[in-house]
C-alpha cells in the first residue's frame, strides 16, 4: 500500500550560507555548542541534492533561504536560480545607519530576485543599541510598506551572549501603530515574552509570528491555545535549518495537538498567503 503524501510545508527560514566561510564568529559557535548542542557539521557546505531530498521526504515544497545585501550568499542565490520552484530568499544586511543607499539596493534586489521578505535582528547589529521602535528603522519600514515586501524582525532573547532587551516584542507596538500598511512578522519565537507577543497578534491585523529556531514540541501551551482559537492564521512554521533539521521539526509539528485545518495553516497556508500573496481560502 502506497503511503499517503506528507502534509505540505513551507519552511520559512533555512540557512545555506554557513559553509561559505572557513570559520564562524565566536557567538555562532557558542550557539551551536552551548545552546543547541549541534554537531560540527552544522557549518558544513550544503549540497543542493541533499537539501532537496530532505525537503521531499518531509513535504517541504518551498524553503526561504537567508541572504544578505552586504555579503550576498553565493549558495542561496545559486539554489534560488537553479530551482525557483523550490526556493525564495530572505534579505538581511541593510545598513540602517546609512539608509538611503541601502534602501535603493533593497528595492533593486527585491525587484530582480525572488525575495520573500526582508529581515533584521535588533540584537545583532550596532551592539543591540536600537530597539525596533527607534526611528533608525523607519526608512526600512517605509520602504518595505511601499514596495509591499514583508519584514521579519527577531524577537525573544537571542541565543548568543549579546544584549537581548531590544528584542522584546513590545517594541513593535508603536511600529504597528505608525506603519499599519507594513506586513510585519516576529521571528524566532518570543521567549520569555510569549504573552506579550500573543496579545500583539490579537491587536494588530498585519502582524504574524514565526516559530523558527524553536522545536515545535517546546512551544508554549499559550501559543498553541491561541492557534486553536483566535489565531489560526497568525503563526508560521520555520526550522532555522540546519540549526534544527527538517527531519526533526516537521514530524514534531505534525504531532502537535492542533485541528487539521490549523495545522495546515501553520505549516503551509499562512506563509503562502503572507509571504507569497497566495489566497488559499478557496483551496480550504
Amino acid at each position: 500500500m502506497t503511503p499517503p503524501d506528507p502534509r505540505p510545508v513551507i519552511d520559512c527560514l533555512v540557512n545555506v550560507h554557513f559553509g561559505e566561510t572557513e570559520t564562524q564568529p565566536d557567538f555562532m559557535t557558542k550557539v551551536r555548542d552551548d545552546y543547541f548542542k549541534g554537531p560540527p557539521s552544522m557549518f558544513d557546505p550544503v549540497d543542493l541534492a541533499e537539501l532537496l531530498d530532505e525537503m521531499d521526504k518531509h513535504g517541504v515544497r518551498k524553503a526561504i533561504l537567508m541572504d544578505n545585501l552586504a555579503k550576498p550568499s553565493v549558495t542561496a542565490r545559486k539554489f534560488a536560480d537553479e530551482r525557483p520552484d523550490r526556493f525564495a530568499l530572505a534579505m538581511g544586511g541593510m545598513n540602517l545607519l546609512r539608509p538611503v543607499k541601502s534602501m535603493r539596493e533593497l528595492t533593486a534586489v527585491a525587484a530582480g530576485l525572488p525575495v520573500a521578505y526582508a529581515v533584521v535582528g535588533p540584537s545583532f547589529w550596532a551592539d543591540g543599541q536600537y530597539p525596533p521602535s527607534d526611528a533608525v528603522y523607519y526608512p526600512l519600514y517605509a520602504k518595505c510598506a511601499e514596495i509591499e515586501l514583508a519584514l521579519c524582525v527577531n524577537t525573544g532573547l537571542p541565543g548568543p551572549p549579546i544584549p537581548g532587551e531590544v528584542q522584546n516584542p513590545i517594541h513593535l507596538d508603536r511600529v504597528c501603530v505608525r506603519f499599519p500598511e507594513l506586513k510585519l512578522c516576529m521571528i524566532h519565537g518570543a521567549d520569555p515574552w510569549w504573552d506579550i507577543a500573543i496579545r500583539m497578534l490579537i491587536k494588530y491585523r498585519s502582524l504574524r509570528l514565526m516559530t523558527s529556531a524553536w522545536s515545535p514540541k517546546r512551544l508554549p501551551d499559550s501559543l498553541l491555545h491561541f492557534m486553536r482559537t483566535r489565531g489560526p492564521d497568525k503563526v508560521i512554521f520555520a526550522s532555522d535549518w540546519p540549526v534544527l533539521r527538517q527531519h526533526r521539526v516537521v514530524p514534531e509539528a505534525n504531532a502537535l495537538d492542533l485541528p487539521a485545518h490549523v495545522l495546515d495553516n501553520y505549516l503551509y497556508h499562512n506563509a503562502d498567503k503572507f509571504f507569497f500573496g497566495t489566497d488559499t481560502d478557496e483551496e480550504r
